[in-house]
């Protein structure tokens, strides 16, 4: 069995925890995770009963695989105090807008052999097994490397494998998505609330017409405007509702804030 160790303790540290050990194929003694937040430390301690810790270069030397859970901005910083012990390590990184490359140059010459690694972009409904995440292999990466990051990341949710340079746009569409659909649940509710439904009501009709659309999309493989046709009939009710979209710019607002986060990945990556 691999032993992982986690660079950060975070949110989505926490969901990948969740789900490795509800399958078979870990259990709490072949896991570590580290962060400089003790309320973290204890948190993951008392729902996992993993081994935790502020020291990364030991958490780092005791495992096969290292997994970077931490913000973009204090990656470099992180990797240049654990670089010396990434010798033939599986390095996985789920830093939003890190290249491979950057992640190869800081190491490069602090270790005695290059790690091998791994750019992820997952998605918050990870937290509730309900995740989309990217895979991009480096150049060194195993047939065996391959299985476990699939494996790490089918535990919570879908995985898609692409060429790197596409992650950007994964960063703005699925990365940063999560936000744009609470966003547009929020503001059906406040339709439904207008209207006169009550608060929670207008909630739960929301969030499930959103998460039944999803599936149904997912479900029959049809174009998503297909589908939106069948539900808007002449003269109805949905076309009324479709037309002051279309006056609101909505599709075009959606199209630009997806172009904006993937510009924002790129701007991480290369400052």
């Amino acid at each position: 069995m691999k032993r992982i160790a986690f660079i950060g303790a975070g949110q989505m540290a926490e969901a990948l925890l969740a789900g490795l050990l509800s399958t078979a194929s870990f259990d709490p003694s072949c896991l570590w995770a580290t962060d400089t937040s003790a309320e973290r430390r204890d948190l993951v301690k008392r729902r996992f009963g993993i081994r935790v810790g502020a020291d990364n270069p030991e958490a780092v030397t005791w495992a096969d695989a290292v997994l970077l859970a931490v913000k973009p901005q204090v990656l470099d910083a992180v990797l240049e105090e654990i670089a010396p012990a990434l010798s033939d390590r599986l390095v996985i990184s789920i830093a939003a807008g890190v290249p491979i490359g950057r992640i190869h140059g800081i190491v490069a010459g602090r270790a005695a052999t290059g790690p091998r690694i791994v750019r992820v972009m997952p998605n918050a409904p990870a937290l509730v097994r309900e995740g989309m995440s990217v895979l991009a292999f480096g150049p060194d990466v195993t047939d065996e490397d391959e299985r476990m990051a699939r494996m790490l990341f089918e535990a919570v949710g879908r995985v898609a494998v692409l060429e790197e340079r596409l992650l950007d746009a994964v960063t703005g569409l699925s990365g940063s998505g999560p936000a744009y659909v609470f966003t547009a649940i929020e503001a059906l509710a406040d339709g439904g609330v207008k209207a006169g439904l009550p608060r929670s009501v207008a909630e739960l009709l929301a969030a499930q017409t959103v998460l039944g659309a999803a599936r149904m999309l997912l479900e029959t493989g049809e174009h998503p405007a297909r589908l939106k046709d069948r539900v808007a009939s002449p003269g109805g009710t949905t076309i009324a509702g479709l037309h002051e979209l279309e006056r609101g710019r909505v599709r075009a607002s959606l199209i630009a804030a997806v172009e904006a986060a993937a510009n924002r990945s790129k701007e991480l990556g290369s400052s």
